[in-house]
């Protein structure tokens, strides 16, 4: 009779096993079908130097997990438990299948000791888990059904081991190749306590409680494995593959649009299949944990955009678009006998974002100001919960990416800061899935808000965002020299005198040459270029918009136009080392102009990285003092996109007399001003204005100056000042004012702090 249970118990296990781990094939294998509707990329371009590193810290380091010390740790816990855990499961499935002998393995009673105390960890990160989400409530996090049912798995998993041994014990009775009680610390108390129950040792319902709960072990185990592809937890094989693959090169570089292309049917992202295999890829290796909407702008700001459901919604229209494709279900085991696509496709529905602070609302003021422009996903969060449903009768084929997956106000909404890339645990990119939207909404269909249009038709006539006349473009240096007494020559000019080449051509940006603010910053730059030695020269007229701004929005084609004369430019008069004030123009000079020809061996540089060179040479000496308190904004082009976040700080450290006072949110955390993405030219219409939230988080540490180093960034910190009324108590500067102050005294020559008021 045992060799016949014995043969019942192996066939079952076998037809489990089998059954269970085909699901689980199909399930992989129609996800990777689904990542194959996308435009094929040429994985090989991902260079495996330095890969095997930078993804190992993150799959088995948990680096960007750790940003966040509790969820992190508990999430070691999992991973790490489970790995244990492991071995233990194939020591109880062999116990089982044996008879109940165990794995012929070292040390047994240590091993014994070692996988229940991991069981009880993992049970402790389980119901930590359960508290971070439904009684700390984090906003980031989901509540229901779905999010809750891995928490029950793992706990019954975890309870099975436990009552298996337990039960073990009992029905050895005494057997010797059990470990004793002390390498029992929980199975055997939970064993003496069925025996006080009157279980008794070798009993027939010892026996019957083991097989139970072994077999309940190996069921809810094989089911989770099914479960897993079709799950958020999928994540556990696509992101260590998605890490790998991830982009080396820059993050401020956008892949260019073959506009040339004669076969080319569409350009960006009209239909979910013109995503890449990569892109399609990011959306199943996303984990839902919220870190993304927790530090983006729009987010925090009441705008429906969140970072995290725009990966999930375009994963669950991959899927049925994928199963409509196709006409295979993506479920299993319903996929057996349920064909073809879902029963209702998911879309927006009713959509009612907040209008906490809508532009022409009355400036709030000073520390009432400060308690309104608090940041708060929560408002997100639900707004994304109630308009993403499933819609009966709605066929996968008809629901339109945008328009119904992503609204045009969430594209609109996204000032394209990255944090949210910089947050993500998994590598997901998501600014690029947007800008291609963008691209397909501003080429193909001529959508974009009023105001960007008209920044775009500014651009391609007068080469700026105002329409301001070409032919001012110049006139900044005639002012420029009124006020310092310095004299910029253009290269034209430098040519025409047979004067020494230049080391430098300093880029002014459309912001230094038309708007008055800018200017100050950019005559302090001259000021402290000629005083330490350097010969510099402009462009003057012939300098056109970098394209930065056309290329966030959408207008690939006219970033190319201005690229392309740009660089006609610079080849022509042979330029090779360019510096800015300007992060936008930094960063697309730096890692985009070499796409389109721009030689590689020119350097580029921000103009604080200059002045810290300067510094560091002793070519300036800040010697004056200046005293305030200084806070720091990064720049979200400077510091996320070029990993520039010293240079301004070393840069103040030089100053005697500043003391510098970091917000809670800064470096590669710090929260966009709000004008990135081409969103300097475009009203918010929606929520809080992003640049007051940002300027609420900068009084919070109570400096006397607040400085950037970025012509959009300190814009916006001004406009935050006057509206919560601080303006007369914080100044908002760029660095490099700061720095003239100290190197040249107040009165700073002929530019001094009260001329420039």
């Amino acid at each position: 009779m045992q060799g016949i249970g014995a043969w019942i118990r192996w066939s079952l296990f076998a037809v489990a096993v089998i059954g269970m781990v085909w699901l689980f094939a199909v399930v992989v294998q129609r996800r990777v079908d689904n990542i194959r509707l996308g435009v094929p990329v040429p994985f090989r371009r991902y260079k495996p130097q330095g890969r095997g590193k930078g993804t190992a810290g993150e799959v088995l380091g948990h680096r960007r997990l750790l940003n966040d010390i509790r969820s992190g740790a508990m999430h070691l816990v999992y991973f790490y438990g489970f790995i244990v855990l492991q071995f233990g499961a194939l020591d109880l499935l062999w116990k089982g299948l044996s008879g109940g002998d165990a794995l012929p393995l070292p040390y047994y009673p240590l091993f014994s000791w070692m996988q229940e105390i991991t069981v009880a960890l993992v049970l402790a990160a389980v119901c930590y888990g359960g508290y971070r989400r439904y009684i700390e409530r984090l906003p980031r996090l989901k509540r229901g059904w779905k999010p809750s049912i891995v928490l029950w798995l793992i706990g019954t998993l975890m309870m099975t081991i436990y009552l298996s041994l337990a039960f073990e014990r009992l029905a050895a009775s005494g057997g010797g190749h059990l470990p004793s009680a002390a390498y029992a610390p929980v199975s055997g108390p939970i064993s003496e306590a069925l025996a006080t129950a009157g279980i008794g040792a070798g009993s027939a319902a010892a026996h019957v409680g083991f097989e139970l709960f072994w077999w309940l072990h190996l069921l809810v185990l094989l089911g989770f494995l099914v479960y897993v592809p079709q799950s958020k937890h999928f994540h556990l094989l696509v992101a260590p593959v998605n890490l790998w693959f991830r982009r080396n090169d820059p993050p401020g570089r956008l892949a260019p649009l073959d506009l040339e292309d004669e076969d080319a049917e569409s350009f960006g992202a009209g239909d979910i299949r013109h995503f890449t295999q990569k892109q399609l890829l990011d959306l199943y290796a996303c984990v839902e944990c919220g870190r993304c909407t927790n530090v983006c702008p729009a987010s925090n700001t009441g705008k429906l955009l969140s970072p995290m459901h725009l990966i999930v919604k375009l994963r669950d229209h991959l899927t049925e678009k994928g199963a409509a494709i196709t006409s295979r279900s993506p479920w299993m085991p319903a996929g057996l006998w349920q064909r073809g696509e879902p029963e209702a496709a998911h879309a927006m529905g009713a959509v009612i974002p907040s209008s906490d602070t809508a532009p022409g609302d009355e400036l709030t003021r000073s520390e009432e100001g400060m308690r309104k422009f608090a940041t708060d996903i929560g408002s997100t969060m639900a707004s994304q919960k109630t308009a993403w449903n499933g819609q009966k009768g709605r066929q996968a084929e008809e629901v339109a990416l945008i328009g119904d997956v992503m609204t045009e106000a969430e594209l609109w909404s996204c000032t394209t800061c990255r944090n949210c890339e910089d947050q993500c645990p998994v590598g997901n990119e998501h600014v690029d899935k947007i800008i291609d939207m963008r691209r397909h909404l501003v080429l193909m269909e001529g959508k974009l808000p009023a105001d960007g249009q008209r920044a775009l038709q500014n651009i391609e006539r007068q080469s700026n965002p105002w329409g301001l006349p070409r032919a001012e473009r110049a006139e900044w240096i005639d002012d420029c020299e009124r006020k310092t007494g310095i004299r910029v020559v253009t290269m034209a000019e430098c040519l025409r005198s047979g004067g020494q080449p230049p080391e430098v051509l300093l880029w002014v940006g459309s912001m230094g040459a038309y708007d008055n603010r800018s200017r100050r910053v950019l005559y302090d730059l001259v000021k402290l270029m000629t005083r330490a030695g350097l010969r510099f020269v402009t462009l003057g007229e012939e300098e056109r918009s970098s394209g930065d701004t056309a290329r966030r929005i959408g207008n690939e084609l006219l970033f190319q136009q201005l690229c392309r004369e740009n660089i006609d430019t610079l080849r022509k008069y042979a330029i090779r080392h360019i510096v800015t004030a300007c992060p936008h123009t930094f960063n697309t000079f730096k890692n985009e102009y070499p796409d389109f020809g721009m030689p590689c061996d020119i350097v580029v540089e921000h103009h604080t990285e200059l002045l810290k060179r300067l510094v560091e040479e002793g070519r300036l000496m800040p010697e004056y003092p200046v005293v305030e308190k200084v806070t720091i904004h990064d720049s979200c082009y400077l510091g996320r996109y070029n990993d520039q976040y010293e240079a301004p700080r070393t840069l103040l450290r030089a100053i005697p007399g500043v003391v510098v006072s970091e917000m809670e949110r800064s470096r590669s955390n710090g929260m966009c001003c709000g004008a990135g993405g081409g969103l300097m030219w475009m009203e918010e219409l929606e929520g809080t204005r992003m640049n007051y939230a940002r300027t609420a988080q900068a009084l919070e540490v109570k400096p006397s100056v607040i400085s950037s180093a970025c012509p959009y960034c300190l814009t916006m910190m001004e406009d935050g000042l006057k509206s919560l009324a601080k303006e007369e108590e914080v100044a908002a500067r760029d660095v490099a004012e700061l720095l003239a102050e100290s190197v040249f005294g107040a009165s700073g020559d002929k530019l001094g702090r009260g001329e420039q008021e």
